[in-house]
């Protein structure tokens, strides 16, 4: 076909070229143009006709060369890109194709995979700027530095020849570890603001300054400025928790030393509660640990300067009122004796002190903390001497129980069916079992007071006497008692003999002389439902050997409420005090002494 229209297209031109030289060659014979001019005319028509063909093939030739040297520049930057972008499997077209194609056809294939391939770089490298970008300013973060604005442009230009997936990769596991230190490093610089935050919040200091000084991304005022997470900052965020938690702790043990002066000085000043409460913010930190104390301002030093204020203010009243406070704390020291029934120090009776103070010879804060390490050790010796005065008390109960019970034993309507005879039927059940237990109670007693006085080389003094002397009195005069009750059995048994003679000498038998009411000499009255009892009055006595008295010490009556005012009145007095029966009341015991109610003592 080509061949076909070649020759037509030569058919039309050679056609075309003669029609133009008969019409040449007939203008020129109209001229009247020798032979030797056409002849030298076509001679040069013939060699202009050779310089233009000549000059298209050197067109042609120069095209020929210049699509072979734009393919094989596109094959280089084919393989350039191959090598750069790591894609080993892409191959040129033109390498691949079986049939001879000719230059624009290997021209048109080669050059859409090389447009492809080159954006497929661009947008590599896109990812590579932004993942270098990202690395170099974490790590400049990290380090406190800050990356040169060119540099990553620099560097990624160097690096062109290698777009690789796995050095894309590698650059992604990069940034993925320094985010995560990051990550990690954010958290602990905001833990430690935190932290800095909450102690000047209890410090009463100005977060933002203290936070700025370590660096000034940390406060937040600037929002296009990111958090510091570098090394330095966070050695500086633990510098300043580090001096925090020591001011703290200095400011914690100030106040309270403060606050421990407050307390002493309103228990001191009888304080009322509305002057305390004024303090109760800074008052509840005395048993708080560090860790507790998290209110807003209560370390500031303004709380401690109005704390150190009112101590100031308290002390100047103080010492206005000091002879008062002497008298105060000495009527406490007296109350803790009489309680504990040690006998207080005579050196600072109320007589002695205010002789002393209005004669100016003692300082009165002296006298003052004098008596206050006197009730510091009456406290201590109440303590050490707690498990005696306990026995003590119980020894006394079962003392009040026996008086109970030999006062009830004389009711002849005890067994009556009044409203109440049951529960002291049961009181005296309890009562005689009690009261066997009096001389085991003694002997322990007596026994664990000796190994106290062993102990502390010292005697056991129970109101200014001393207690073994005391037990051993009580020991003997209820032997002495219990010898009488004897006596008053055999008496009875001779009545009862000599009874029985008259009575078969006369036939008859004396009705005994009955009683409704109770002796009232020792405390005991019935009511109507036989219910009501006190123990007996205790009178002062000594043990002598005419008279059966039991001793005991009677500081138990101010146990029951029931007592009446006589009670109550000796409730206080000393333990020489004694719990005695009369003769009279011995006489009247001997009427009943052979009654079987009667339970036997020791």
């Amino acid at each position: 076909m080509l061949a076909i229209r070649s020759s037509i297209n030569s058919i039309h031109t050679s056609t075309t070229c003669n029609a133009l030289l008969t019409e040449l060659e007939q203008i020129w014979n109209d001229i009247g143009e020798s032979e030797v001019d056409k002849d030298r005319m076509l001679f040069e028509l013939e060699r202009e006709c050779l310089e233009v063909y000549r000059r298209k093939v050197d067109e042609a030739v120069n095209t020929k060369a210049r699509f072979h040297q734009t393919i094989a520049a596109k094959e280089a930057e084919l393989a350039t890109l191959v090598a750069a972008l790591g894609e080993h499997d892409i191959r040129s077209p033109i390498k691949t194709e079986k049939r001879s194609a000719s230059l624009k056809e290997k021209l048109a294939s080669v050059t859409p995979l090389v447009e492809d391939l080159k954006k497929r770089k661009d947008e590599r490298l896109k990812q590579f700027v932004d993942i270098k970008a990202q690395i170099e300013k974490i790590s400049g973060e990290i380090s406190g530095l800050h990356p040169v604005n060119n540099s990553v442009s620099n560097t990624t230009a160097a690096e062109e020849q290698d777009l690789s997936l796995r050095r894309l990769n590698e650059y992604q596991t990069h940034l993925h570890t320094l985010q995560k230190e990051k990550s990690g490093r954010l958290q602990k610089v905001l833990q430690c603001v935190n932290e800095v935050h909450s102690l000047c919040g209890v410090l009463g200091l100005d977060f933002g300054q203290t936070v700025g000084d370590v660096h000034p991304s940390l406060h937040g005022t600037q929002v296009e400025q990111s958090t510091n997470i570098s090394n330095s900052t966070l050695e500086g965020l633990e510098r300043t928790i580090l001096k925090l938690k020591t001011e703290r702790e200095a400011r914690i043990q100030k106040l309270r030393d403060v606050v421990a002066e407050l307390f002493e000085l309103w228990n001191l000043m009888d304080s009322s509660k509305e002057e305390r409460n004024s303090f109760l913010r800074i008052t509840s930190i005395l048993g708080s640990s560090e860790s507790e104390i998290t209110e807003r301002g209560v370390l500031s030093t303004e709380i401690i300067e109005k704390a150190s204020e009112e101590v100031e203010r308290l002390s100047k009243l103080k010492s206005s009122r000091m002879k008062e406070l002497v008298f105060k704390r000495r009527s406490e020291l007296e109350e803790i004796s009489r309680l504990t029934h040690i006998e207080p120090d005579t050196s600072t009776a109320a007589e002695k002190a205010t002789a002393l103070i209005d004669s100016g010879l003692v300082d009165p804060s002296e006298l003052l903390a004098n008596i206050e390490a006197q009730i510091v050790k009456a406290k201590n010796d109440a303590l050490s001497r707690k498990e005696i005065t306990d026995r003590i008390d119980k020894w006394l109960f079962a003392c009040e129980e026996e008086n109970w019970l030999e006062d009830y034993s004389q009711d002849d309507n005890r067994y009556s069916a009044g409203r109440g005879a049951h529960i002291n039927l049961k009181r005296a059940e309890r009562a005689r079992i009690t009261i066997n237990k009096i001389p085991a109670m003694v002997d322990n007693l007596i026994n664990k007071t000796l190994a106290w006085e062993d102990e502390k080389k010292n005697c056991f003094l129970y109101d200014g006497v001393r207690l073994v002397s005391i037990l051993e009195d009580y020991k003997l005069a209820r032997e002495q008692k219990e010898e009488e009750k004897r006596r008053c059995r055999d008496q009875k048994k001779m009545q009862d003999l000599l009874l029985n003679q008259k009575e078969a000498m006369y036939g008859s038998k004396p009705s005994p002389r009955k009683s409704n009411s109770f002796r009232t000499t020792n405390g005991y009255r019935a009511n109507g439902n036989g219910t009501a009892s006190v123990p007996p009055t205790p009178r002062r006595s000594s043990v002598s050997g005419g008279t059966s008295e039991v001793h005991t010490p009677h500081s138990f009556s101010g146990r029951q409420n029931g007592y009446h005012k006589e009670m109550r009145r000796l409730s206080t007095a000393p333990l020489t005090n004694y719990v005695a029966i009369s003769k009279e009341d011995t006489l009247s015991y001997a009427s009943l002494c052979g009654s079987d109610e009667s339970p036997p003592l020791g």
